[in-house]
């Protein structure tokens, strides 16, 4: 069969939403999907189950509900009703906020806004930002998303004065996030070094009666938006998390639900081949046999969508990759690493590599056939009459054959243009291919324990640090790390080292060097 044929084959179109798929150089048999009905008919099962509000999530008892948040209806009266009522709350806050009858501490208008969380906390409103910000948005967008002080200091140096007309939106569904709770704090030492009153222009998004929450209420902050138990943080961008700062630089909101909600709609066709959604994680099982032994490299060729695969990497890694099956301890070990950044510009970096090294990856290709917004593209060749869109999509083009020449797979995923309806659309798509995969491959998308370990882990270290600090402020003698690890009751001497370094590089301690790490000598400053 010629590539065309298999073209012609293998492409969903819809043409109501100016979207396509192409799989047809995936190199799959027609028999394929038939090889797998068992396991699609689960997934389509499992997806009505989770729409329906069955518990999705049994570790925590919970159900997944992101689904609802475009298409309130679907929901239990209950949730639809506050969706609607959150909503709404975000539509008239940001009203006032734009016509000033919310203002800053200093009478003035906010000009911009910090956004402080971490995962999808920040991921979601990231990429709305750098995919859809208007030219003449009302508000600029900044971000601490990370415990770094470094960075905390770089984003202040960039927001300078403008923090006295800076609104601070903190999102923690627990209120307990450590890199969150560390940059509100930070946040509010920044604003009382300025002089100003940091409760007058900050904004909660977190859970009831969560330690934010309390915290916002008692030092009289301006709003609080509310976070369900039933949005997880990979696929909050729909609810308040991403959509009140998408309001407030002026994205269309509403569109961007209805994006996400007509993908649903598309793919909740039980028919394989009329299921981009399906399409896709059956194209993801396909390279991988199923067992994730191949890389999904994501190449948007659209600037705009440079933080794709990064927001697909938390979506898609944090889902899939889980040690057991689901619903016993079979182990399972599944996973899709997830990378990439954009074309043209990675065909000056990796793509050597995905051409001509390990056939270790799948790609995704994203097109935008609208070359530009607005504005005549001018001519850059004058022979040809070559315009910049056209290179673009020469190197799209071109990518995908060099790539396939060499035996190397890829899926192309096309958008008509790139607005707050599209970016809708894309998303809905990747969700619910991730809740497809995890149930073909027979894992629990929805938890995520292997995060919870890590934060468990922080935490000792923590502990060993405060532990360290202790052993110095009531002994002035040199130690080495196992003297110090001996008289604190630690036995993990590799960690008590690296506080001690730690201590050492901020000034708390000073060291005198061994000849090796073992006979280093710490003392308090």
């Amino acid at each position: 069969m010629s590539n065309w044929e298999k073209y012609n084959e293998q492409t969903l179109r819809y043409s109501d939403l100016g979207f396509t798929i192409d799989t047809s150089r995936m190199n799959y048999s027609a028999d394929f999907f038939d090889t797998l009905q068992p396991e699609i008919e689960r997934a389509f099962y499992d997806m009505r189950e989770v729409e329906s509000g069955a518990i999705a999530n049994p570790d925590e008892g919970r159900q997944v509900g992101h689904y609802w948040l475009r298409k309130p209806e679907l929901a239990p009266k209950e949730h639809g009703d506050w969706i609607k009522k959150v909503n709404a709350g975000i539509k008239g806050f940001t009203a006032k906020i734009h016509s000033g009858e919310i203002s800053a501490a200093n009478g003035n208008t906010f000009r911009h806004v910090l956004i402080i969380g971490i995962g999808g906390s920040a991921l979601g409103p990231q990429l709305i930002g750098a995919a859809l910000l208007p030219a003449n948005a009302p508000l600029n967008l900044f971000f601490l998303d990370n415990t770094d002080p470094g960075g905390i200091d770089r984003v202040f140096e960039s927001i300078g004065d403008g923090i006295a007309e800076m609104l601070v939106l903190v999102t923690s569904k627990s209120g307990g996030t450590a890199e969150t709770r560390n940059g509100m704090l930070e946040a509010e030492a920044k604003f009382k070094a300025a002089g100003i009153d940091f409760s007058k222009h900050a904004v909660a998004v977190t859970g009831v009666d969560s330690k934010l929450d309390n915290y916002a209420k008692e030092n009289g902050w301006i709003e609080r938006f509310e976070m369900s138990d039933w949005i997880g943080g990979r696929t909050s961008v729909m609810s308040a998390v991403g959509l009140l700062p998408a309001a407030l630089v002026g994205i269309d909101i509403e569109a961007f639900l209805a994006g996400a909600a007509a993908m649903d709609e598309k793919t909740r066709n039980e028919t394989v081949s009329e299921n981009a959604s399906m399409l896709l994680a059956l194209m993801w099982h396909k390279a991988g046999d199923g067992q994730g032994k191949k890389d999904m490299v994501i190449i948007p060729y659209c600037d705009r969508l440079e933080l794709m695969s990064k927001y697909l990497q938390q979506l898609v890694m944090e889902s899939i990759g889980k040690e057991f099956e689901r619903g016993n301890e079979v182990i399972a070990h599944q996973g899709i690493a997830v990378y990439g950044n954009k074309g043209s510009t990675d065909q000056h970096a990796y793509i050597q590599q995905l051409r001509d090294g390990l056939n270790n990856f799948f790609a995704t290709f994203i097109e935008v056939r609208e070359s530009r917004q607005s504005g005549e593209s001018i001519v850059v060749e004058q022979e040809s009459g070559a315009k910049t869109g056209d290179f673009l999509q020469g190197f799209l083009r071109g990518t995908r054959s060099a790539l396939h020449e060499n035996g190397r797979v890829s899926i192309t995923l096309s958008f008509a243009k790139l607005d707050a309806f599209t970016l809708g659309m894309i998303i809905g798509l990747y969700e619910r291919a991730v809740s497809f995969y995890a149930s073909l491959v027979n894992v629990n998308a929805y938890h995520q324990p292997g995060v919870e370990a890590g934060k468990k882990a922080a935490g000792s270290f923590l502990d060993i640090i405060t532990k360290v600090r202790g052993y110095f402020s009531g002994n002035g003698e040199r130690a080495m790390a196992g003297a110090i690890s001996n008289a604190i009751g630690e036995s993990d001497v590799e960690s008590v080292f690296h506080s001690l370094e730690h201590l050492t590089a901020n000034g708390e301690l000073v060291r005198e060097l061994g000849d090796s790490p073992a006979q280093d000598e710490f003392s308090w400053v």
